[in-house]
Order: C-alpha cells, then structure tokens, then sequence
C-alpha cells in the first residue's frame, strides 16, 4: 500500500492556484481598470478643482445647472421606478405563462442594449410628435409628449426597462412552486402568497435592476437629447449643458457639472448596494 504523498501547505512555495496565472491577470485587471476608469475620473476631479472652492461652487450652483441636475435626476428616478413595475409584470408574464411569440419578445427587450440611442431618440420624437402616429392622436387628447418631460421620462423607461427584466427573470425561472403550493394549502390568496412568500425572493433582484436602470439613464443623452427639446430650466438635462459648456470653452465649468452628476450618481449607488446587501444578508438568515 503506497502512502499518499503529502498535502502542499499555503506557505509552501509549490502551492498550485485554482486560477493560473493570477497575478499576471489581476495586474492586467487593474491595469486596464485605471486607464480606463480611474485615471480619466482623476483628470476630471483635477479639471474641476482647478477653479477653486469659490469658481466651482459659483458654476455647480446657478440656476441653469441645478435646474439641469434637477431634470436629469427626476426624470430618471420616476423612469426607473415605473420601471421596476413594468419589468417586474413582463419577467412574470414571460417566466409563468405561455405567451405566443415569446422569443421575439424576449428579443425585443434587449433591442435597447443593440439600438443606438440616438435612432432610439429620433424614432421617438418621430413616433410621439404631433404628427406622428400616437403624438397625432395624443394631441387630440390635450396630452402633448414631445419637449415636455414626459417625453424624456418615456425615453429613459425605454433605455432602462431590460436592466430590469434581467434581473427579475432568472430569479423568477429558479423560484421553485413547491413554496405557492404550500401557502396555497394553508389558505393564503393568491395575493397574500405573492407579498409574504414571492417577493420577499424578488426584492434584492428588483432593487439591483432598479439600481441598474438608475445609473444607466442617469447620463442618457442620445435619446433624450431629440425628445426633450432642450429648454433651459424646463427640459435640459445635465449632460446636454455639460456638452453646451464644452463646444463655449467653458472646460472647468464642465468639469464641474460632471463632477456633481458623479458624486451623486456614485452616492445613490452606493447606498442601493448597501441596502440590497442587508436584504440578501436578511434572507440567509431567514434561511
């Protein structure tokens, strides 16, 4: 009986990785993580603060820009909320009922990821202005869409809405009936099994594509840009001014602007990621 040759210890220096070459790829990782991010966030922060507390506060703070913030942040607050409503009711319609032609739907919902936003915006603007198919018959109604800021709310469910879908949909696919049936024989309605027992599984995949949607329609401009009609303190958003004070020269108050919209954006994030990392840890618990 021949013995088992001796198990390599962590200290020893013939240890094998789980992954080859670690090092060398966690280098290119962070190589690549820091031209690409982190320097051109440094430069940007640099730009800004080359104008002094004074300079930058005087730019951040006019009413131009915080009327800009205020749209873009609104609108795309109020998208990605109806978002998570409308996501949440197509994943469950796709993963629990048999629709016709569910494959060019489930294909529809990622045309966003491949269409570019700007023929996102124009087909938009064509479809919902006053003499486009739907703004025709909206106009009829006394609902005008077009350069109002329900039109860049539309814009941004459109952009955002597959951010949602896919994080609800393969939560939805592995969610098991064993725990509806069980709540079914114990007398719970439908609705009841839905709150108590479905979406306390859904709620840190809802939150996550809420997240996802929030930073993604954010800095929208492509889309946006055709539909909003661009009228200052009424429908401009902040990265059509951030591009306005570029094309004056006006770089450090540009800076300025796109600092503000990333300590913000960076803030929400982080206080998203929070909030669905105690939901998780919660639910491992209840587990």
């Amino acid at each position: 009986m021949t013995a088992s040759p001796p198990l390599l210890s962590r200290a020893s220096p013939g240890r094998r990785h789980v992954l080859p070459g670690l090092r060398l790829t966690l280098g290119y990782a962070l190589l690549y993580l820091s031209v690409l991010v982190l320097l051109p966030l440094a430069g940007l922060v640099l730009r800004a603060s080359g104008l002094g507390f004074a300079g930058f506060w005087r730019e951040v703070s006019s009413p131009r820009v915080v009327a800009a913030l205020g749209v873009s942040f609104g609108t795309a607050l109020v998208a990605s909320l109806i978002n998570v409503v409308l996501g949440l009711l197509i994943a469950w319609t796709l993963t629990r009922y048999w629709v016709p032609a569910r494959r060019l739907i489930d294909a529809l919902i990622d045309l966003p990821f491949a269409l570019p936003t700007a023929v996102a915006g124009i087909t938009l603007t064509t479809l919902l202005a006053p003499t486009g198919w739907l703004g025709g018959w909206l106009q009829e109604q006394g609902v005008r869409v077009v350069y109002t800021r329900t039109g860049i709310v539309i814009a941004l469910i459109f952009i955002g809405l597959p951010f949602v879908v896919r994080s609800i949909q393969p939560v939805l696919e592995d969610l098991g009936r064993e725990q509806e049936e069980a709540a079914w024989s114990l007398g719970a309605s439908p609705m009841q099994t839905f709150w108590r027992v479905i979406f306390p599984e859904l709620r840190p995949a809802l939150l996550s594509g809420f997240t996802l949607a929030l930073a993604r329609t954010i800095g929208e401009y492509g889309s946006v840009v055709f539909i909003s009609g661009n009228l200052p303190f009424k429908t401009e958003i902040a990265p059509l001014l951030i591009v306005s004070k570029l094309e004056q020269y006006n770089y450090g108050g540009a800076a300025a602007v796109a600092v503000v919209m990333l300590l913000i954006s960076v803030a929400l994030l982080l206080i998203a990621n929070t909030v669905q990392a105690r939901m998780v840890r919660r639910s491992g618990t209840a587990l």
